[in-house]
Parts: C-alpha cells; structure tokens; sequence
C-alpha cells in the first residue's frame, strides 16, 4: 500500500513538472518573440530648422482709447426742442447737438435790454449834468454803477441762453443719442457720447523687468483678431511715472493714427512693441512644440541603435526655450540649432527613441504672416 502511495506520488509529480517545463518553454519562446518584436514605423513630417534674425519684440494685450472722449450733457435745465445730430455721424468742433427751450429767458433778455438801453440814456444824462455842477458826484456814480449793472445782467442772460445751445466740445464721433424731444433734462443729464477717434491711443501694461528696454518713441504695432492682416502702427508716447503694486507692470501709451476709425474705443488690440535690436533664433512651425507642464519639447529626427545594434530613423526628444512668435512660426532661443530636422506633426504619437517615417505631401503652415481664407 505504501509503495503503491509513493508511486503514483513520483507519477504525479513526474507529471506536474513535466507540464511546468513546458509552459516554461513556451513563456520563455513568447518573451524572446516580444523582444524581438519592432514597433511600425509612426507616419510624422520634419521641417530643417532654419536660423534667422529676428528684432526683439514684446508681445502684450492692449487697449484702445480715444484721445479724447466726454459724455455731452446739459448743463442748464430745460425741455428739449430741437435735435441736430443723428446716432454715429462724425461733428466737427462747435457744431449745434441740442437746443433746449430758451423763450422764457429771451423775455427776461428783452425787458433787461431796455432796463439797459434806460440806464443808459440816464446815465449819459448824468455825465453832461455833473460836468454843470447840477448834480453831485454821488449821483453820477450811482447813475454809472446802475448802467453797469444793467449791461452785466444782459451779458448774464445772453450766456444762459447760449449755454442752452447743446454743442460738440470738440470734433469727433458721436455715439448713440440718450434724448428725446420735449424731453426735460436737468443738469449734468446725458445727451450723447463723443469720441475722438483719429489719432486714437492704445494703452498696455509691461513687466517693470522689461522698462529698462522701452523708451519714449519706440515704434509699437497692433493688430485685431477681427481685422485679419489689417496692422496699425505707431509710437510710444508716455510711460508712467509708477510701478502698478499690485502687478507689477508699468503702464505705457502709445499713439496710433487710425484715419478710418478702425479701432474704437475700449477694443483689445494686440500690441508688439519694437525693441530695436536683432536677436538670432531657430524659427519652427508651431504645430512642432509639445507643450507640457513640466517643459515645452521638441522632436528631432536622428539616427538611433537597437538592441541588436542595427541603425534606424528615430526621434529625440529634446526640451527648449521659446521666444516670441509671428505668424504660424515661434522662436526657439535654445535646445535646437539651425539645420537640425524636427517633427512639425504627429509628434502627439511620439515618445522618446520611436522609430518614424517621413511623409512631407502635407505640410501644416509655416507663414510669418497667414491670411486664412475664412477671414
């Protein structure tokens, strides 16, 4: 009974071991298979870097205001009685907008008129009488004093009268009009907006490590997303005397003229301000960065070694420092030299040491300055 134990023991595990050799074998033979596996070659394009001069430029958010801009309003009460202007026209300085209801104060100007023109033949009365000695010197005074007062209350009333005339302070672009006839408005009341449009400033902040670079008169480009290819240009005007505290950034003025009244008040307009000085860089598509938190990198194309020794078309990766850009192109300041091929697409797909293919038929853009069909 024992031996026949031990020996289907022996059997069993002759059995058990056999089969565990064999799946061995099998695991080992599937190891050397997926070793000798080779990733397909992923479909990519490259571009050859190229270097270039590109002035220095500093690239900020601006915002257009008129040089000069009110709210034209009343400033004396009165009903509305007649309306000289249309929303949006153009007038030029001095032009009539408003005129509010004078008749009341045009009956006051003609009994102060004649109040007047009696002190005046008084007193003229009273100039040939006290050179006769037939009145004293104190009623000839009295007689001048009531002259002069009568034409300084004529004076009072004609420049009331014309402060109800409604004009345009300076010339401009009006905005929407916030009257309406027979409308009563009281001081201070809106009437309508002015612009000044033509020059037009656009102001922008800049880092305080930047304003050693900036000065008075540097030439300053802007553009509008909605305006595509339509640039602006200009100089700088005025710099402020004080850091703002809580960014940090020192407000700039710049000067731009705008004869078609393109730019409109309060629009954000991107601003390049010119530097003056040329930097070298290598320009790439930016369709060739791979932007991480960690770091923006690149792929260059190089030959690289299996495991087995054999050469191959792969990619490096290879982290870089940007600079401005323009266009569709961005600026590397460093981790890539001129003449060096960088993927420009499909380097999402990609890791460090792939294998690639190079097909070029379709190439993203590489303008400096695209003009995009849909614009």
């Amino acid at each position: 009974m024992v031996k026949r134990m031990i020996l289907m023991l022996v059997v069993t595990f002759t059995a058990i071991g056999g089969l565990g050799f064999v799946k061995f074998r099998q695991v080992q033979e599937a190891m050397a298979q997926n070793a000798a596996f080779a990733q397909p070659p992923e479909a990519v394009t490259a571009i050859t870097a190229k270097s270039e001069n590109w002035p220095t430029t500093l690239n900020v958010i601006g915002t257009a205001a008129a040089v000069q801009g009110v709210m034209v309003s009343a400033d004396l009460p009165g009903i509305v009685s007649s309306i000289a202007f249309e929303s949006g026209a153009s007038v030029q300085e001095g032009d009539i907008l408003v005129q509010l209801d004078t008749k009341q104060e045009r009956a006051q100007l003609a009994a102060v008129e004649a109040t007047r023109d009696l002190a005046g033949l008084n007193f003229d009365r009273m100039r040939s009488l006290v050179g006769e000695g037939a009145i004293t010197r104190s009623e000839y005074d009295r007689a001048a004093a009531e002259q002069k007062e009568t034409v300084a209350k004529v004076e009072e009333i004609r420049a009331m009268i014309e402060r109800k005339t409604i004009r345009a302070p300076f010339s401009g672009v009006l905005g929407l009009r916030q009257v309406n006839l027979g409308q009563y408005l009281s001081p201070g009341d809106v009437v309508v907006s002015l612009q000044s449009l033509d020059p037009i400033y656009v102001n922008f902040g800049i880092p305080q490590q930047e304003s050693g670079k900036l000065a008075v008169g540097r030439d300053v480009r802007v553009s509008m997303e909605a305006e595509s290819g339509a640039a602006f240009t200009g100089r700088v005007t005025a710099i402020n005397a004080v850091v703002d505290e809580a960014t940090r950034n020192i407000q700039v003025q710049a000067t731009l003229p705008n004869p078609k009244s393109t730019l409109r008040p309060g629009m954000f307009v991107q601003t390049e301000i010119l530097l003056g000085t040329n930097n070298g860089v290598v320009t790439l598509p930016a369709s060739a960065i791979s932007y991480a938190p960690y770091g923006d990198s690149v792929f260059i194309v190089t030959d690289l070694k299996d495991s087995q020794g054999k050469t191959y078309r792969g990619v490096r990766q290879q982290f870089v420092k940007l600079g401005p850009s323009r266009g569709d192109q961005i600026a590397v300041l460093s981790g890539v030299k001129g003449g060096e091929e960088v993927v420009t697409s499909g380097a999402f797909k990609l890791r460090n040491g792939a294998a690639i293919s190079i097909d070029n038929k379709v190439q993203p853009s590489n303008k400096k300055a695209p003009k995009p069909e849909d614009s």
